[in-house]
Protein backbone atom coordinates (compact mmCIF):
# COMPACT_ATOMS: atom_id res chain seq x y z
CA UNK A 1 0.00 0.00 0.00
CA UNK A 2 2.84 2.34 0.73
CA UNK A 3 4.35 1.76 -2.71
CA UNK A 4 1.11 2.59 -4.41
CA UNK A 5 0.87 6.25 -2.14
CA UNK A 6 4.34 6.86 -3.24
CA UNK A 7 3.52 5.71 -6.79
CA UNK A 8 0.34 8.47 -7.34
CA UNK A 9 2.02 11.04 -4.80
CA UNK A 10 4.96 11.83 -7.16
CA UNK A 11 2.51 13.81 -9.96
CA UNK A 12 0.88 15.70 -6.98
CA UNK A 13 4.47 16.72 -6.05
CA UNK A 14 5.63 17.65 -9.66
CA UNK A 15 2.52 19.89 -9.85
CA UNK A 16 2.64 21.21 -6.37
CA UNK A 17 6.26 22.45 -6.80
CA UNK A 18 5.37 24.18 -10.42
CA UNK A 19 2.39 25.89 -8.97
CA UNK A 20 4.76 26.97 -5.93
CA UNK A 21 7.52 27.96 -8.05
CA UNK A 22 4.70 30.16 -10.33
CA UNK A 23 3.09 31.75 -7.07
CA UNK A 24 6.84 32.38 -6.17
CA UNK A 25 7.32 34.07 -9.50
CA UNK A 26 5.82 37.86 -8.80
CA UNK A 27 7.32 38.48 -5.26
CA UNK A 28 10.59 37.19 -6.86
CA UNK A 29 10.57 39.84 -9.43
CA UNK A 30 9.59 42.53 -6.99
CA UNK A 31 12.31 41.53 -5.31
CA UNK A 32 15.02 41.75 -8.03
CA UNK A 33 13.51 44.40 -9.55
CA UNK A 34 13.97 46.82 -6.10
CA UNK A 35 17.62 45.36 -5.79
CA UNK A 36 18.51 46.04 -9.07
CA UNK A 37 17.17 49.67 -9.35
CA UNK A 38 19.90 52.49 -9.62
CA UNK A 39 21.27 54.18 -6.55
CA UNK A 40 19.77 56.93 -7.63
CA UNK A 41 16.30 56.27 -7.44
CA UNK A 42 16.60 54.93 -4.51
CA UNK A 43 18.03 57.95 -2.77
CA UNK A 44 15.09 60.05 -4.79
CA UNK A 45 12.07 57.90 -3.44
CA UNK A 46 14.39 57.60 0.71
CA UNK A 47 14.96 61.86 0.08
CA UNK A 48 10.83 62.72 -1.36
CA UNK A 49 8.50 60.09 -1.09
CA UNK A 50 9.06 56.90 0.76
CA UNK A 51 9.43 58.87 4.83
CA UNK A 52 6.10 60.60 4.21
CA UNK A 53 4.52 57.23 2.53
CA UNK A 54 6.01 54.92 6.14
CA UNK A 55 5.01 57.17 8.23
CA UNK A 56 1.14 57.35 7.12
CA UNK A 57 1.07 53.56 6.61
CA UNK A 58 2.44 52.72 9.60
CA UNK A 59 0.32 55.86 11.53
CA UNK A 60 -2.94 54.61 9.77
CA UNK A 61 -2.18 50.79 10.60
CA UNK A 62 -1.18 51.53 14.34
CA UNK A 63 -4.55 53.81 14.91
CA UNK A 64 -7.00 51.40 12.93
CA UNK A 65 -5.38 48.41 14.91
CA UNK A 66 -5.99 50.01 18.28
CA UNK A 67 -9.57 51.20 17.73
CA UNK A 68 -10.11 47.69 15.72
CA UNK A 69 -8.94 46.06 19.16
CA UNK A 70 -11.13 48.09 21.06
CA UNK A 71 -14.61 47.53 19.49
CA UNK A 72 -14.37 44.41 18.42
CA UNK A 73 -12.91 42.97 22.12
CA UNK A 74 -15.92 45.07 23.39
CA UNK A 75 -18.84 43.76 21.16
CA UNK A 76 -17.62 40.18 21.33
CA UNK A 77 -17.81 40.05 25.10
CA UNK A 78 -20.86 41.70 25.43
CA UNK A 79 -22.62 39.19 23.28
CA UNK A 80 -20.79 36.52 24.66
CA UNK A 81 -21.41 37.09 28.36
CA UNK A 82 -24.78 39.19 28.71
CA UNK A 83 -28.10 38.13 28.10
CA UNK A 84 -30.24 40.64 26.77
CA UNK A 85 -33.23 40.97 24.31
CA UNK A 86 -31.92 41.00 20.78
CA UNK A 87 -28.51 39.62 21.70
CA UNK A 88 -28.88 37.01 18.90
CA UNK A 89 -29.65 39.16 16.30
CA UNK A 90 -27.03 42.22 17.30
CA UNK A 91 -24.91 38.10 17.21
CA UNK A 92 -24.94 38.42 13.00
CA UNK A 93 -25.34 42.23 12.53
CA UNK A 94 -21.79 43.38 14.28
CA UNK A 95 -20.52 40.72 11.10
CA UNK A 96 -22.38 42.70 8.70
CA UNK A 97 -19.62 45.34 8.27
CA UNK A 98 -17.33 42.59 6.12
CA UNK A 99 -19.88 42.67 3.35
CA UNK A 100 -19.00 46.37 2.91
CA UNK A 101 -15.90 46.82 0.41
CA UNK A 102 -13.88 49.80 1.86
CA UNK A 103 -13.90 51.72 -1.09
CA UNK A 104 -18.00 51.81 -0.88
CA UNK A 105 -17.68 52.90 3.05
CA UNK A 106 -15.42 55.64 1.94
CA UNK A 107 -17.54 57.12 -0.74
CA UNK A 108 -20.52 57.20 1.50
CA UNK A 109 -18.58 58.91 4.18
CA UNK A 110 -17.07 61.15 1.63
CA UNK A 111 -20.53 62.35 1.45
CA UNK A 112 -21.97 62.27 4.51
CA UNK A 113 -19.01 64.33 6.42
CA UNK A 114 -17.61 66.23 3.28
CA UNK A 115 -18.06 69.69 3.22
CA UNK A 116 -21.69 70.93 2.65
CA UNK A 117 -22.86 67.52 3.49
CA UNK A 118 -25.66 66.22 5.65
CA UNK A 119 -23.45 66.01 9.17
CA UNK A 120 -21.67 69.29 8.40
CA UNK A 121 -25.14 71.15 7.78
CA UNK A 122 -26.22 69.54 11.17
CA UNK A 123 -22.86 70.45 12.95
CA UNK A 124 -22.87 74.19 11.54
CA UNK A 125 -26.93 74.40 12.79
CA UNK A 126 -25.93 73.32 16.01
CA UNK A 127 -22.88 75.52 16.22
CA UNK A 128 -22.66 78.25 13.38
CA UNK A 129 -22.44 78.87 9.49
CA UNK A 130 -18.90 79.63 10.11
CA UNK A 131 -17.63 76.01 11.77
CA UNK A 132 -17.12 72.97 9.64
CA UNK A 133 -15.89 69.47 10.39
CA UNK A 134 -12.56 67.82 9.93
CA UNK A 135 -12.51 66.73 6.42
CA UNK A 136 -12.86 63.20 5.39
CA UNK A 137 -10.12 63.25 2.80
CA UNK A 138 -7.78 62.42 5.90
CA UNK A 139 -6.42 60.34 8.38
CA UNK A 140 -8.69 60.92 10.51
CA UNK A 141 -11.15 59.89 7.81
CA UNK A 142 -9.21 57.19 7.05
CA UNK A 143 -8.90 56.02 10.11
CA UNK A 144 -12.65 55.65 10.63
CA UNK A 145 -13.57 54.23 7.71
CA UNK A 146 -11.23 51.11 8.13
CA UNK A 147 -12.37 50.92 11.34
CA UNK A 148 -15.45 50.55 10.64
CA UNK A 149 -15.03 47.89 8.01
CA UNK A 150 -12.44 45.63 9.40
CA UNK A 151 -13.22 45.54 13.55
CA UNK A 152 -15.59 42.38 12.76
CA UNK A 153 -12.19 40.43 12.00
CA UNK A 154 -10.82 41.07 15.94
CA UNK A 155 -14.62 40.27 16.82
CA UNK A 156 -15.61 37.25 14.58
CA UNK A 157 -11.85 35.84 16.64
CA UNK A 158 -12.27 36.96 19.73
CA UNK A 159 -16.00 35.71 20.22
CA UNK A 160 -15.02 32.46 18.88
CA UNK A 161 -12.67 32.26 21.81
CA UNK A 162 -15.01 33.46 24.28
CA UNK A 163 -17.19 30.87 23.13
CA UNK A 164 -14.38 28.56 23.70
CA UNK A 165 -13.19 29.77 26.90
CA UNK A 166 -13.34 27.34 30.26
CA UNK A 167 -15.17 29.75 32.53
CA UNK A 168 -12.77 26.97 35.43
CA UNK A 169 -9.90 28.88 35.04
CA UNK A 170 -11.52 32.20 36.35
CA UNK A 171 -13.45 30.57 38.68
CA UNK A 172 -10.32 28.92 40.66
CA UNK A 173 -8.88 32.85 40.41
CA UNK A 174 -11.74 34.22 42.24
CA UNK A 175 -11.70 31.22 44.69
CA UNK A 176 -7.58 32.56 45.32
CA UNK A 177 -9.41 35.97 46.41
CA UNK A 178 -8.62 37.79 43.14
CA UNK A 179 -11.08 40.09 42.25
CA UNK A 180 -13.18 40.42 39.03
CA UNK A 181 -11.52 42.67 37.70
CA UNK A 182 -7.99 41.25 38.19
CA UNK A 183 -8.90 37.67 36.77
CA UNK A 184 -10.38 39.78 33.52
CA UNK A 185 -6.86 40.95 33.56
CA UNK A 186 -4.94 38.16 34.99
CA UNK A 187 -6.61 35.30 33.75
CA UNK A 188 -9.32 35.76 30.87
CA UNK A 189 -7.54 38.19 28.22
CA UNK A 190 -3.94 36.29 28.48
CA UNK A 191 -6.32 33.33 27.54
CA UNK A 192 -7.64 35.62 24.60
CA UNK A 193 -4.42 36.88 23.16
CA UNK A 194 -3.75 34.58 20.45
CA UNK A 195 -7.00 35.10 19.26
CA UNK A 196 -7.04 38.73 19.56
CA UNK A 197 -3.41 38.92 17.83
CA UNK A 198 -4.63 37.04 14.93
CA UNK A 199 -7.54 39.33 14.64
CA UNK A 200 -5.51 42.31 14.72
CA UNK A 201 -2.95 40.71 12.11
CA UNK A 202 -5.83 40.43 9.70
CA UNK A 203 -6.30 44.34 10.31
CA UNK A 204 -3.00 45.33 9.71
CA UNK A 205 -2.81 43.40 6.33
CA UNK A 206 -6.40 44.69 5.38
CA UNK A 207 -5.17 48.22 6.10
CA UNK A 208 -1.74 48.19 4.21
CA UNK A 209 -2.79 46.66 1.23
CA UNK A 210 -5.76 48.98 0.75
CA UNK A 211 -6.27 50.94 -1.90
CA UNK A 212 -9.86 51.52 -2.27
CA UNK A 213 -10.66 54.28 0.28
CA UNK A 214 -6.94 55.21 0.82
CA UNK A 215 -7.41 56.30 -2.98
CA UNK A 216 -11.13 58.05 -2.63
CA UNK A 217 -9.96 59.94 0.57
CA UNK A 218 -6.62 61.18 -0.76
CA UNK A 219 -4.63 59.90 1.73
CA UNK A 220 -0.86 58.78 0.77
CA UNK A 221 0.23 55.38 2.23
CA UNK A 222 2.38 53.10 -0.11
CA UNK A 223 -0.47 50.84 -1.95
CA UNK A 224 -1.56 54.29 -3.11
CA UNK A 225 1.50 55.46 -3.87
CA UNK A 226 2.21 52.03 -6.06
CA UNK A 227 -0.68 52.59 -8.21
CA UNK A 228 0.37 56.48 -9.03
CA UNK A 229 3.60 55.44 -9.79
CA UNK A 230 2.05 52.60 -12.47
CA UNK A 231 -0.75 54.88 -13.96
CA UNK A 232 0.30 58.00 -13.34
CA UNK A 233 4.32 58.53 -13.97
CA UNK A 234 4.54 54.53 -15.66
CA UNK A 235 7.83 53.89 -13.76
CA UNK A 236 7.79 50.74 -12.66
CA UNK A 237 11.22 50.93 -11.24
CA UNK A 238 9.90 53.02 -8.36
CA UNK A 239 6.53 50.75 -8.33
CA UNK A 240 9.35 47.89 -7.67
CA UNK A 241 11.22 49.87 -4.72
CA UNK A 242 7.33 50.98 -3.01
CA UNK A 243 6.48 47.35 -3.60
CA UNK A 244 8.93 45.79 -1.67
CA UNK A 245 8.72 48.12 1.23
CA UNK A 246 4.80 47.26 1.15
CA UNK A 247 5.59 43.63 1.09
CA UNK A 248 8.28 44.03 3.79
CA UNK A 249 5.81 45.86 6.16
CA UNK A 250 3.16 43.57 5.88
CA UNK A 251 6.01 40.53 6.24
CA UNK A 252 6.72 42.05 9.50
CA UNK A 253 2.97 42.64 11.03
CA UNK A 254 2.83 38.55 9.63
CA UNK A 255 5.82 37.43 11.13
CA UNK A 256 5.35 39.44 14.13
CA UNK A 257 1.95 37.96 14.85
CA UNK A 258 2.77 34.42 14.15
CA UNK A 259 5.62 34.50 16.82
CA UNK A 260 3.37 36.36 19.66
CA UNK A 261 0.42 33.56 18.92
CA UNK A 262 3.61 30.88 19.38
CA UNK A 263 4.84 33.09 22.65
CA UNK A 264 0.56 32.67 24.04
CA UNK A 265 -0.34 29.39 23.73
CA UNK A 266 -2.25 27.74 26.42
CA UNK A 267 -3.96 24.66 26.64
CA UNK A 268 -6.89 22.85 28.21
CA UNK A 269 -5.16 20.10 30.60
CA UNK A 270 -8.54 19.57 32.45
CA UNK A 271 -11.11 16.97 31.53
CA UNK A 272 -13.60 19.13 32.91
CA UNK A 273 -15.10 21.94 30.73
CA UNK A 274 -17.66 24.31 31.17
CA UNK A 275 -18.61 27.38 29.53
CA UNK A 276 -19.64 30.94 31.02
CA UNK A 277 -23.48 31.81 31.93
CA UNK A 278 -24.30 35.01 30.26
CA UNK A 279 -25.12 37.85 32.60
CA UNK A 280 -29.24 38.63 32.83
CA UNK A 281 -29.63 42.03 31.51
CA UNK A 282 -32.31 44.60 33.61
CA UNK A 283 -34.07 47.15 30.90
CA UNK A 284 -31.32 49.86 31.93
CA UNK A 285 -27.99 47.96 30.80
CA UNK A 286 -30.36 46.57 28.26
CA UNK A 287 -30.52 49.73 26.99
CA UNK A 288 -27.19 50.72 27.46
CA UNK A 289 -25.75 47.87 25.45
CA UNK A 290 -28.48 48.07 22.92
CA UNK A 291 -27.75 51.72 22.21
CA UNK A 292 -23.84 50.95 22.05
CA UNK A 293 -24.27 48.04 19.70
CA UNK A 294 -27.19 49.99 17.35
CA UNK A 295 -24.35 53.00 17.39
CA UNK A 296 -21.56 50.52 15.90
CA UNK A 297 -23.50 48.93 13.22
CA UNK A 298 -25.12 51.67 12.32
CA UNK A 299 -22.55 53.88 11.23
CA UNK A 300 -20.57 50.57 9.89
CA UNK A 301 -23.61 49.20 7.84
CA UNK A 302 -26.90 50.11 8.40
CA UNK A 303 -26.38 54.21 7.29
CA UNK A 304 -24.10 53.23 4.55
CA UNK A 305 -26.80 50.26 3.17
CA UNK A 306 -29.62 52.57 3.68
CA UNK A 307 -27.69 55.43 1.70
CA UNK A 308 -27.14 53.01 -0.84
CA UNK A 309 -30.39 51.77 -1.81
CA UNK A 310 -32.26 55.72 -1.44
CA UNK A 311 -29.34 56.97 -3.87
CA UNK A 312 -29.47 53.54 -5.86
CA UNK A 313 -33.76 54.21 -6.56
CA UNK A 314 -33.17 57.90 -7.77
CA UNK A 315 -33.65 59.07 -11.30
CA UNK A 316 -30.21 59.12 -12.04
CA UNK A 317 -29.38 56.01 -10.99
CA UNK A 318 -32.31 53.84 -12.51
CA UNK A 319 -30.97 55.64 -15.74
CA UNK A 320 -27.64 54.01 -15.64
CA UNK A 321 -29.88 50.43 -15.43
CA UNK A 322 -29.05 49.39 -19.18
CA UNK A 323 -27.42 46.95 -21.02
CA UNK A 324 -23.65 48.40 -20.12
CA UNK A 325 -24.51 47.49 -16.87
CA UNK A 326 -25.98 44.23 -17.26
CA UNK A 327 -22.94 43.77 -18.70
CA UNK A 328 -20.74 45.20 -16.03
CA UNK A 329 -22.41 42.34 -13.64
CA UNK A 330 -21.64 39.96 -15.96
CA UNK A 331 -17.96 41.02 -16.35
CA UNK A 332 -17.92 40.66 -13.02
CA UNK A 333 -19.53 37.30 -12.26
CA UNK A 334 -17.57 35.69 -15.28
CA UNK A 335 -14.04 36.90 -14.34
CA UNK A 336 -14.74 36.50 -10.51
CA UNK A 337 -16.09 32.73 -11.29
CA UNK A 338 -13.23 31.99 -13.40
CA UNK A 339 -10.88 32.95 -10.51
CA UNK A 340 -12.45 31.12 -8.39
CA UNK A 341 -12.19 27.83 -10.23
CA UNK A 342 -8.72 28.51 -11.17
CA UNK A 343 -8.13 28.89 -7.58
CA UNK A 344 -9.63 25.54 -6.62
CA UNK A 345 -7.96 23.64 -8.69
CA UNK A 346 -4.98 25.18 -8.09
CA UNK A 347 -4.90 24.56 -4.28
CA UNK A 348 -6.35 21.55 -4.05
CA UNK A 349 -3.03 19.42 -5.11
CA UNK A 350 -1.62 21.91 -2.41
CA UNK A 351 -3.59 21.03 0.24
CA UNK A 352 -3.95 17.58 -0.40
CA UNK A 353 -0.19 17.10 -0.35
CA UNK A 354 -0.05 19.32 2.89
CA UNK A 355 -2.44 17.20 4.42
CA UNK A 356 -1.21 13.65 2.99
CA UNK A 357 2.23 13.93 2.98
CA UNK A 358 3.60 16.62 5.40
CA UNK A 359 6.97 16.41 4.19
CA UNK A 360 8.99 19.89 3.83
CA UNK A 361 8.64 19.69 0.32
CA UNK A 362 4.54 19.64 0.12
CA UNK A 363 4.49 22.30 3.21
CA UNK A 364 7.43 24.35 2.01
CA UNK A 365 4.84 24.38 -1.36
CA UNK A 366 1.51 25.60 0.69
CA UNK A 367 3.67 27.71 1.98
CA UNK A 368 4.65 29.63 -0.71
CA UNK A 369 0.69 29.73 -1.72
CA UNK A 370 0.58 32.21 1.06
CA UNK A 371 2.74 34.38 -0.83
CA UNK A 372 -0.24 36.52 -1.76
CA UNK A 373 -1.11 37.43 2.11
CA UNK A 374 1.84 39.68 1.87
CA UNK A 375 1.29 40.44 -1.79
CA UNK A 376 -1.38 43.62 -1.81
CA UNK A 377 -3.45 44.41 -5.44
CA UNK A 378 -1.13 46.65 -6.62
CA UNK A 379 1.98 44.73 -5.94
CA UNK A 380 0.64 41.71 -7.51
CA UNK A 381 -0.28 43.96 -10.74
CA UNK A 382 2.43 45.25 -10.95
CA UNK A 383 4.78 41.23 -11.13
CA UNK A 384 1.95 40.00 -13.17
CA UNK A 385 1.88 42.39 -15.34
CA UNK A 386 5.69 42.29 -16.02
CA UNK A 387 6.16 38.58 -16.00
CA UNK A 388 3.51 38.56 -18.80
CA UNK A 389 5.23 41.24 -20.84
CA UNK A 390 8.70 39.41 -20.64
CA UNK A 391 6.71 35.65 -21.44
CA UNK A 392 3.72 35.75 -22.96
CA UNK A 393 3.38 39.26 -24.20
CA UNK A 394 0.72 38.33 -26.60
CA UNK A 395 -1.74 37.64 -23.54
CA UNK A 396 -1.30 40.92 -22.38
CA UNK A 397 -4.55 42.95 -22.47
CA UNK A 398 -6.63 39.83 -22.13
CA UNK A 399 -8.33 38.60 -18.84
CA UNK A 400 -6.12 35.78 -18.79
CA UNK A 401 -3.36 38.38 -16.85
CA UNK A 402 -6.74 39.75 -14.30
CA UNK A 403 -7.20 35.76 -13.60
CA UNK A 404 -3.46 34.91 -12.62
CA UNK A 405 -3.34 38.32 -10.57
CA UNK A 406 -6.64 37.10 -9.08
CA UNK A 407 -5.69 33.74 -7.77
CA UNK A 408 -2.15 35.21 -6.70
CA UNK A 409 -4.00 37.24 -4.81
CA UNK A 410 -6.98 35.00 -3.30
CA UNK A 411 -5.57 32.02 -2.96
CA UNK A 412 -4.72 31.80 0.57
CA UNK A 413 -8.61 32.73 1.64
CA UNK A 414 -9.30 29.66 -0.21
CA UNK A 415 -6.26 27.17 1.20
CA UNK A 416 -8.05 28.29 4.71
CA UNK A 417 -11.30 26.03 3.56
CA UNK A 418 -9.47 23.19 1.88
CA UNK A 419 -7.02 22.68 4.54
CA UNK A 420 -9.15 22.30 7.13
CA UNK A 421 -11.64 19.98 4.98
CA UNK A 422 -8.81 17.78 3.92
CA UNK A 423 -7.61 17.38 7.36
CA UNK A 424 -11.18 16.03 9.01
CA UNK A 425 -10.88 13.55 6.60
CA UNK A 426 -8.86 10.08 7.77
CA UNK A 427 -6.35 8.40 5.14
CA UNK A 428 -7.69 5.20 5.71
CA UNK A 429 -11.32 5.85 4.24
CA UNK A 430 -8.84 6.62 0.36
CA UNK A 431 -6.76 3.52 1.43
CA UNK A 432 -9.62 1.45 2.05
CA UNK A 433 -11.16 2.70 -1.13
CA UNK A 434 -8.26 1.27 -2.79
CA UNK A 435 -8.20 -2.12 -1.38
CA UNK A 436 -11.85 -2.76 -2.72
CA UNK A 437 -10.13 -2.06 -6.38
CA UNK A 438 -10.97 1.73 -6.90
CA UNK A 439 -8.42 3.58 -9.30
CA UNK A 440 -6.98 6.91 -7.69
CA UNK A 441 -9.07 8.70 -9.97
CA UNK A 442 -12.13 7.22 -8.88
CA UNK A 443 -11.18 7.48 -5.10
CA UNK A 444 -10.85 10.78 -5.93
CA UNK A 445 -14.08 10.90 -7.88
CA UNK A 446 -16.20 8.96 -5.32
CA UNK A 447 -14.73 9.36 -1.93
CA UNK A 448 -12.31 12.18 -1.34
CA UNK A 449 -14.26 15.33 -3.54
CA UNK A 450 -17.76 14.25 -1.29
CA UNK A 451 -16.24 14.64 2.04
CA UNK A 452 -14.60 17.69 1.21
CA UNK A 453 -17.40 19.05 -0.89
CA UNK A 454 -18.46 22.01 1.68
CA UNK A 455 -15.00 23.12 2.57
CA UNK A 456 -14.56 22.90 -1.91
CA UNK A 457 -17.75 24.85 -2.31
CA UNK A 458 -16.78 27.43 0.90
CA UNK A 459 -13.18 28.07 -0.64
CA UNK A 460 -15.24 28.84 -3.93
CA UNK A 461 -17.45 31.08 -2.91
CA UNK A 462 -15.07 33.08 -0.52
CA UNK A 463 -12.43 33.45 -3.21
CA UNK A 464 -15.35 34.62 -6.01
CA UNK A 465 -17.06 36.97 -3.05
CA UNK A 466 -13.20 39.08 -2.77
CA UNK A 467 -12.79 38.45 -6.23
CA UNK A 468 -15.98 40.35 -7.33
CA UNK A 469 -14.49 43.42 -4.90
CA UNK A 470 -11.03 43.70 -5.79
CA UNK A 471 -10.26 47.08 -7.42
CA UNK A 472 -6.65 47.84 -8.01
CA UNK A 473 -5.99 44.99 -10.20
CA UNK A 474 -8.60 45.46 -11.98
CA UNK A 475 -8.09 48.90 -12.98
CA UNK A 476 -4.54 48.36 -13.74
CA UNK A 477 -4.86 45.18 -16.04
CA UNK A 478 -8.18 45.09 -17.21
CA UNK A 479 -8.06 44.88 -21.08
CA UNK A 480 -9.71 48.20 -22.68
CA UNK A 481 -13.33 48.85 -22.04
CA UNK A 482 -13.85 45.94 -19.76
CA UNK A 483 -15.42 47.64 -16.70
CA UNK A 484 -16.15 45.27 -13.53
CA UNK A 485 -19.00 47.00 -10.92
CA UNK A 486 -16.05 47.55 -8.85
CA UNK A 487 -14.53 49.39 -11.38
CA UNK A 488 -17.71 51.30 -11.66
CA UNK A 489 -18.05 52.48 -8.02
CA UNK A 490 -14.49 53.75 -7.90
CA UNK A 491 -14.79 55.61 -11.27
CA UNK A 492 -18.17 57.35 -10.14
CA UNK A 493 -17.62 57.70 -6.61
CA UNK A 494 -14.07 59.55 -7.59
CA UNK A 495 -15.99 62.00 -9.66
CA UNK A 496 -18.05 62.18 -6.46
CA UNK A 497 -21.22 61.16 -8.82
CA UNK A 498 -22.44 59.16 -5.72
CA UNK A 499 -26.43 58.28 -6.70
CA UNK A 500 -24.44 56.86 -9.92
CA UNK A 501 -22.11 54.46 -8.02
CA UNK A 502 -24.87 53.76 -5.94
CA UNK A 503 -26.16 50.29 -7.82
CA UNK A 504 -22.86 48.58 -8.52
CA UNK A 505 -22.25 49.35 -4.70
CA UNK A 506 -25.26 48.25 -3.44
CA UNK A 507 -25.49 44.89 -5.88
CA UNK A 508 -21.47 44.25 -4.53
CA UNK A 509 -22.81 44.41 -0.97
CA UNK A 510 -25.91 42.46 -1.89
CA UNK A 511 -23.51 39.35 -3.11
CA UNK A 512 -20.86 40.01 -0.51
CA UNK A 513 -23.66 38.75 1.83
CA UNK A 514 -23.86 34.70 1.19
CA UNK A 515 -20.07 34.61 1.92
CA UNK A 516 -21.27 36.07 5.93
CA UNK A 517 -23.33 32.85 6.11
CA UNK A 518 -20.73 30.53 5.51
CA UNK A 519 -18.43 32.93 8.21
CA UNK A 520 -22.13 32.61 10.64
CA UNK A 521 -22.95 29.01 9.73
CA UNK A 522 -19.70 27.11 11.10
CA UNK A 523 -20.25 25.93 14.94
CA UNK A 524 -17.79 28.06 17.06
CA UNK A 525 -18.39 26.31 20.16
CA UNK A 526 -16.55 23.06 21.00
CA UNK A 527 -17.87 20.52 23.33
Amino acid sequence: MTVVRNHCASPFQIIALATALFLLAPLAYVTASALSAETAVWHRLWTTRIPELLTNTILLASSVAVLTLFLGVSTAWIVTRFDFLGRQMWEVALVLPLAMPTYVLAYVYNYLLGFGGPIEQLWQAIAGSDSHLVSPQSFWGATLVMTLDTFPFVYLLTRSALLNINVSFEEVARSCGVSNRQALFRVTIPLLRPSIAAGIALVLLYVVSDFGAVSLLRYQTLTYAVFQQMTGRADNTAASILSLLLVILALAFLLTERWFRHRSRFYQTAGRYRTPNRIPCAWPRTLVLTTYLAVIVGASFAVPASLLIQWSLSPEALATLDNRFWGFIWNSAFLSGLAATAGVVIGLPLAYLASRQPNWLSLGCLQAAYAGYVLPGPVAALAVLVLFLHTMPFLYGTIVVLVVAYVLHFLPVGLQSLEPSLQQITPNLEEAARTLGLSVRETWRRVTLPLIRNGFIAAWVLMFLQAIKELPATLLLRPVGFDTLAVRVWLEASEEYFRLAAPPALLIVVVGLPALTLLLSRNWRVG
